[in-house]
């Protein structure tokens, strides 16, 4: 009876110990502030906690129980599938994130740990775990890197390179300029010591840098440096430097780096600029001149020296404007840059002038000035700059006579093109004339008179038409196929056909034709035209006979050909115009001038040239060059 007392004893104490566990279990399970929950694996809430209907935002347990989990809960059903593969695999889920929807539909985001519930076979039939809300962190995470976007958006925004660096100089983060101006990649400068960067010298300037900052945050200081480049080379940089503390990091150094080669450049370049400046005014050709406001000599250049014949010792400090400039004209230059009218106030534009050197020689010139002024608006100083205008007034003269020149071959070039046309409808006429005038000379006799007369027709014809001919060719030369010819043979046959004219005329033939003379190439029928001519007019200037002289020699791979005659010759005043169109010595009956112009073009146009050695009641001498053909070389 006692034992039966005491196992009913026993019996009521397992009963309320259990009780109390399951109260203490039931009170854990509602006292924990994350979502806790039994759920069914077809999908529905056995139990959950009151944190896990706060967290979802259902008002009762019952209404919580009664939803359907993959429709009610999850935003996308695809996740409950995924989530039973995990768990079913595995057993249990930890830090398994998912996006669930509240009761209004708001998502948040969940991390559920969890494991299987099993039966007595071991097969699952359920899970139970905790849900915990993450959307806060994940809010909190995202705005997180949104600002350290932003921040490396400004970072890559800017111009400078900016370097974070540990309190061990150990770099953390570099922006693109940062890899630019060092010529490291970013993956390159994450690590390294920002100390590599710099020399020994700028190394004690950063260190000294860190010393004057201390922990002060709002505290930057500046220093220009050299940074050392991966090409080897150092780099002129304006090195910012600031700190931030950090709780867990402690301070971080912020450096801006400025590249600054192309200011250190711009400045050497103003430097040099200078020294350039005073170089250019020392050296300059133009007479430079500055003086104070009372005419005392300051800056006398070289240019000034040579022009005006003092020098610089002699005047700087000891002399006055007014003993250079003519009576009178240095009063006249102060007022004239003081008005308006001269280029404007406090300048002088070109004012035509005349100065006398040291020995009194005029000088025609211009003068520039102005008028110096301090930071306070204060005259200061003048200068003047005298330019020297004799070597532009020759030149005005020689362009003037040039355009005149021009305005002469602008005429010829008019008047050629109209002796074309004219020449053109004339020669048809005329050479049916001549046609006519040798059909009735077969029907006279030639001992008649008016055979005679027929004869001079034929003849004045001729002229005529080889002075169409002549023009012709003036206004558009022929244009022949080119070959190689031999200049000896063409001489002695030109010579052959003018044996009998030149004898009539008195006049005796030397020949002097050099051995195996190289051949050119050239048209036959134009050099046959140029030496023709070349002949006829040496023919005109021994109205009383003379000696004709023709040689050929060949020098340095060229051909020359002589044509010397012993007449009247060529005044010097007219030798440089003999070979301009339409200028001639003869009478109007026998040339208009278009000879020595045509040959000229013809032989230029082959590469040569006519050189003329002529005096005065002794005869000429006309040398026609011409270079060898390739063949012949």
């Amino acid at each position: 009876m006692k034992q039966k007392i005491e196992d009913k004893r026993s019996r009521i104490l397992e009963e309320e110990l259990k009780a109390s566990q399951e109260k203490r279990y039931r009170d854990l399970f509602e006292q924990v502030r994350h979502g806790l929950f039994v759920s069914t694996k077809e999908g529905r809430f056995i139990d959950c906690n009151q944190a896990m209907l706060e967290m979802l935002g259902y008002g009762s347990k019952e209404e919580f129980l009664s939803i359907d989990i993959e429709k009610d809960l999850y935003i996308n059903p695809e996740d409950r599938k995924r989530f039973q593969q995990e768990i079913e695999k595995k057993g249990y889920v930890k830090d398994y994130e998912i996006k669930f929807k509240k009761k209004t539909g708001e998502k948040i985001s969940v991390l559920v740990t969890c494991n299987s519930l099993l039966d007595n076979k071991g097969k699952v039939i359920g899970y139970q775990g905790l849900n915990i809300d993450i959307t806060a962190r994940k809010r909190m995470e995202r705005e997180v890197r949104e600002a350290t976007k932003r921040f490396q958006k400004i970072a890559e925004m800017g111009d400078d390179g900016i370097i974070v660096f540990d309190k061990s100089y150990r770099i953390e983060f570099a922006n693109t300029m940062a890899t630019d101006v060092t010529g490291f990649s970013g993956e390159e400068l994450m690590g390294m010591d920002f100390n590599l960067l710099l020399n020994e010298r700028d190394q004690k300037f950063l260190a000294d840098m860190h010393s004057e900052v201390g922990e002060d945050e709002d505290r930057r200081i500046c220093v220009e440096m050299e940074i050392n480049t991966a090409m080897g080379d150092a780099k002129d940089v304006e090195v910012c430097i600031t700190i931030a503390k950090s709780e867990e990091k402690g301070f971080r150094t912020y450096a801006y780096i400025r590249d600054i080669t192309q200011r250190k450049k711009m400045e050497r370049k103003i430097r040099e600029a200078n020294e350039f400046l005073s170089k250019m005014i020392e050296s300059s050709v133009n007479c430079v001149v500055a003086t104070d406001m009372k005419g005392n000599i300051l800056l006398f250049n070289k240019g000034a020296e040579e022009l005006l014949g003092y020098k610089s010792e002699e005047v700087v400090g000891k002399m006055n404007i007014r003993n250079i400039y003519p009576p009178g004209v240095a009063k006249e230059v102060m007022a004239k840059m003081k008005s308006p009218d001269y280029g404007g106030v406090s300048k002088l534009k070109s004012l035509p002038m005349v100065h006398k050197n040291r020995e009194g020689e005029a000088i025609d010139g211009s003068l520039s000035a102005s008028i110096i002024y301090d930071d306070k608006g204060n005259e200061v100083a003048t200068v003047g700059i005298f330019t020297d205008l004799r070597p532009r007034l020759e030149m005005e003269e020689q362009l003037r006579k040039t355009q005149q020149q021009l305005l002469q071959s602008e005429k010829l070039a008019a008047m050629g093109r109209l002796t074309s046309q004219v020449a053109h409808e004339l020669n048809n006429p005329i050479y049916g004339i001549m046609n006519t005038l040798e059909l009735l000379k077969t029907e006279i006799p030639s001992n008649s008179k008016r055979r005679r007369i027929l004869d001079m027709s034929l003849s004045e014809t001729q002229r005529l038409s080889e002075m169409l001919r002549s023009m012709l060719s003036f206004s558009k030369p022929q244009e022949e196929a080119r070959r190689e010819i031999d200049i000896n043979k063409l001489i002695e046959d030109i010579l052959f056909f003018l044996e009998k004219q030149l004898r009539e005329s008195n006049i005796k033939i030397q020949i002097n034709l050099s051995k195996e003379f190289p051949l050119i190439t050239a048209s036959p029928n134009q050099i046959r035209q140029v030496i023709l001519n070349i002949i006829a007019n040496a023919k005109d200037a021994m109205p009383n006979g003379g000696t004709l002289t023709v040689e050929t020699l060949s020098e340095n791979g060229q051909i020359i050909i002589k044509v010397q005659d012993t007449g009247i010759g060529i005044p010097e005043e007219i030798r440089d115009k003999i070979f301009d169109a339409f200028f001639t010595t003869k009478q109007k009956v026998k040339g208009v001038g278009l000879g020595l112009s045509v040959c000229y073009g013809i032989i230029k146009d082959h590469g040569g040239d006519i050189i003329v050695k002529s005096e005065v009641n002794k005869g000429s001498t006309f040398s026609i060059v011409l270079p060898q053909s390739s063949s012949a070389k």
